[in-house]
């Protein structure tokens, strides 16, 4: 990375952890300079590529300010934030939730039509894993094979951008799931749902798939308001 990257970077994680909130003037460029020991033109350079993701917007004659995060443009960035932000957070849970529901109904339609045995034999043994770790009460072993069982309907999509598109959402994801997870009851509700979404793909029934899909995406947000964001 250059110097300007480098700074933009420790610029973007004091933003993320604080130091620098939304609505906020940066320091100015001379005290940014002195402060991270680098010239003036590393620090415009720096402003200019948070700039560029609409991290921060420059006022003439006043300075250089942080946008909020929902103005932000750039995706890395802004997981960042989320994933920096209290989960009590109902925006960013209940917003990873509808992103989720737009693709994954989709994908498990797909899946229905193209899924093979080879997929179907997966989905059983991860479910397997799911209802083993409901039994032993093993949240990490409960998460590791849901977010797997997910993953492995997106593959079967047979269409290869769509477990790419959630990529970059693997630590919201794994937090997220670590953080529901650990209810009991959360757990039971999902293993339903995991098991009529199997079933779905067994039949190569889209509309049952989509409903199924539909209905777990409906459940895990009920499961967190009651569950997780009423508690906080």
């Amino acid at each position: 990375m250059s110097l300007s990257d480098q700074l933009a970077e420790r610029l973007l994680s004091a933003i993320i952890d604080g130091t620098h909130a939304p609505g906020s003037a940066l320091p100015p460029e001379g005290e940014l300079a002195e402060q991270y020991v680098v010239s003036r033109l590393t620090v415009r350079e720096a402003i200019k590529a948070l700039r560029v993701q609409n991290i921060v917007r420059i006022q003439r004659g006043r300075g250089t300010y942080v946008n909020p995060p929902a103005q932000w443009t750039a995706l890395d960035p802004l997981i960042r934030a989320a994933a920096a932000t209290p989960r009590s957070s109902a925006a960013i849970s209940e917003s990873l939730i509808e992103a989720r529901r737009l693709i994954e109904v989709g994908a498990v339609e797909l899946a229905t039509g193209k899924r093979t045995d080879d997929d179907l034999a997966q989905l059983r043994s991860l479910l397997q894993d799911m209802r083993d770790a409901v039994d032993t009460d093993d949240v990490e072993l409960f998460v590791e094979a849901d977010i797997a069982f997910h993953d492995a309907i997106m593959r079967a999509s047979g269409n290869a951008f769509i477990p790419l598109m959630f990529e970059p959402f693997g630590r919201l994801l794994v937090e997220g799931r670590r953080e529901t997870s650990a209810v009991p009851e959360i757990r039971a509700n999902a293993l339903a749902h995991h098991t009529k979404i199997l079933r779905a793909l067994e039949a190569a029934d889209p509309a049952l798939a989509r409903q199924a899909m539909a209905d777990h995406m409906a459940q895990t947000a009920d499961d967190l308001r009651t569950h997780v964001l009423s508690d906080n």
